[in-house]
């Protein structure tokens, strides 16, 4: 039974609890990046659960423009954390650099993925009843409009048929290839 038995389920209780939380902030953050609603409900838990931290670090931390820096810091620091947790409970060996470069790409592979299933989402709601989503559906709608928004500028008007979510999805994984690679190979060579 030996020390697998412990830290598995321990892996994944910091695993699943940290990143419901970096995906909280991730989430804050964005919305306060595009100017989401944060009088709609979801908007409001979203900041009552961050906010503690967030609060700390924005005495010592200030933005840069509209870049919330505390935020990001914290970000950054959650994941670092929460990896850097499972990778000892693993018995991996890392630098700090590594731990760096790994929490790094996990954030942007995340905030892509939101974007994905942000887009995804909006395409569905956009086929169905929206008055039961209203809250949700009004944030999805502000997440996504920057990125679709360029994307409609690209792409010419097609008589009606919106292809920017298909140009937006496309973009998106396209980037993912295109980013996360490079930063997986550098993690292995600083490991």
């Amino acid at each position: 039974m030996g020390a697998n038995y412990l830290s598995n389920p321990a892996i994944f209780l910091i695993d699943t609890l940290s990143s419901f939380y970096i995906l909280a902030v991730l989430l804050r953050f964005l919305l306060q990046w595009v100017g989401g609603d944060f009088y709609n409900p979801i908007s409001q838990f979203l900041v009552k659960i961050t906010h503690p931290p967030l609060r700390f670090l924005r005495r010592h931390i200030p933005a840069i423009g509209k870049l919330d820096t505390a935020s990001i810091i914290l970000l950054l620091s959650l994941q670092m954390g929460s990896d850097g947790i499972i990778l000892l409970l693993k018995g991996i060996q890392f630098s700090f650099a590594a731990l760096i470069l790994l929490s790094l790409n996990e954030l942007i592979s995340l905030m892509m993925n939101v974007f994905i299933f942000a887009i995804f989402a909006r395409a569905i709601l956009s086929w169905i009843n929206t008055g039961n989503f209203g809250a949700a559906a009004n944030l999805i709608h502000s997440l996504t409009e920057p990125v679709l928004s360029v994307c409609r500028r690209l792409i010419p008007d097609l008589g009606g048929v919106d292809l920017s979510p298909l140009a937006a999805l496309m973009g998106l994984q396209l980037a993912k290839m295109l980013i996360l690679p490079p930063l997986q190979e550098l993690i292995s060579l600083v490991g």
